[in-house]
């Protein structure tokens, strides 16, 4: 199947999950999006889909604490995980948060990647990186979007794009692959980039899912 087959505006709610074991059934193929609850990370759902309001979008801390799953058809899925390292939660639902995260990445099979977004102009928070850290950990591609990046001009956001690639080759935080884009969910700047990213993410580990299905089991 060729991967510019997918067609993220047929988007649709599908469920949400309190922890890992409440989410779908753990097939087919899926990408999650990880952020700071003020990265923009609903928005960004909301401009790739096209659909205002399939990812909910709160200023209210504590109101997207669950797994968001949203089905794209033929076992293909986004999904939307929490909002983390908000400073005005409790302690407490913050270590339940990062013990649901970390499950989600590390035990989650249809997980073929990570799209983690950074506000462009405070990226790399200590959150950021311990989500690059379970990542690597997870063995998972990571995809960052610098968003809001019409919030400066072209060349101060190509500036911050490759601070933030030097930065990580000087942390290696040891994820399989790691790439670096600027994104606007306002301007729909750096959307073509993302889409072609997901594509790939997704059309080829649902293709090595389906084939296997259909060779049947390996011979021992």
């Amino acid at each position: 199947m060729d991967s510019s087959a997918i067609n993220f505006q047929i988007a649709e709610f599908m469920t949400s999950a309190p922890s890992i074991r409440q989410c779908p059934e753990d097939d087919g193929c899926e990408v999650a999006f990880a952020g700071r609850s003020n990265a923009g990370k609903s928005s960004a759902i909301n401009t790739l889909t096209r659909i205002g309001g399939l990812a909910r979008t709160s200023k209210t801390p504590g109101r997207t604490q669950l797994i968001n799953f949203f089905q794209l058809g033929e076992g293909r899925r986004l999904v939307d995980l929490p909002g983390y390292g908000y400073a005005k939660v409790p302690k407490a639902m913050k270590a339940e948060w990062d013990r649901h995260l970390a499950e989600y990445l590390q035990e989650r099979k249809s997980l073929a990647g990570l799209i983690l977004l950074m506000d462009i102009r405070h990226p790399l928070q200590e959150y950021d990186q311990q989500m690059l850290n379970w990542a690597a950990q997870a063995g998972l591609p990571v995809h960052i979007l610098l968003t809001k990046s019409d919030k400066l001009k072209r060349g101060p956001a190509e500036a911050s794009r490759l601070k933030v690639e030097k930065l990580l080759r000087d942390m290696d935080p040891g994820c399989t692959l790691l790439s670096v884009q600027t994104f606007s969910s306002l301007k729909k700047q750096g959307l073509p980039a993302l889409e072609q990213q997901l594509s790939h993410w997704l059309s080829a580990d649902f293709e090595e899912t389906e084939k296997a299905d259909t060779d049947g089991p390996a011979s021992e």
